[in-house]
């Protein structure tokens, strides 16, 4: 079928013409995906080729994980709107601040799809750390707990 090769038993992708080195011959890639959890900085998270093989570039990834799990929590549990504001305006607030969280969180469940034991704990270290502060009881120092966020509760 126009020159594409197609294998459904491996990982690799589709060989087509535009895989062709100079003297016509085919080239194989073979950039494995990985599909159970592995340890290692030689990974890629969110974007093709990034953090690469640098271990500087590795730790600013696990740290760019880390901070988008901590805005999620924040999101989830911030109060920016006044209880008298405009309803109207409130609720293109509520909407646009809905749609940073979910699209913040879904940020964070790509970069745990890259199988990285390492993306995976910071991930969960985030949201942790992002509850301990913005969510639980610790820096709340009203009784009974006033309403703590302009957004409803993320379903799991």
């Amino acid at each position: 079928m126009d020159g594409m090769h197609h294998d459904h038993g491996s990982m690799s992708p589709p060989m087509s013409m535009n895989n062709t080195n100079n003297t016509g011959t085919m080239m194989h890639h073979h950039n494995m995906m990985h599909m159970t959890f592995f340890w290692g900085k030689n990974s890629e998270i969110l974007f093709s080729g990034w953090p690469g093989t640098s271990s500087g570039m590795y730790a600013l990834a696990l740290i760019v994980v880390f901070v988008l799990a901590v805005l999620v929590e924040w999101l989830s549990h911030c109060k920016l709107m006044k209880p008298d504001a405009n309803h109207v305006a409130a609720g293109l607030i509520q909407t646009l601040l809905h749609a940073i969280r979910v699209g913040l969180a879904f940020l964070v469940m790509l970069a745990i799809m890259s199988f990285n034991g390492g993306v995976f704990l910071v991930a969960v270290a985030g949201h942790t750390f992002g509850f301990f502060i913005f969510g639980s009881r610790v820096f709340n120092k009203s009784s009974p707990p006033p309403k703590t966020s302009d957004l409803p509760p993320m379903s799991c």
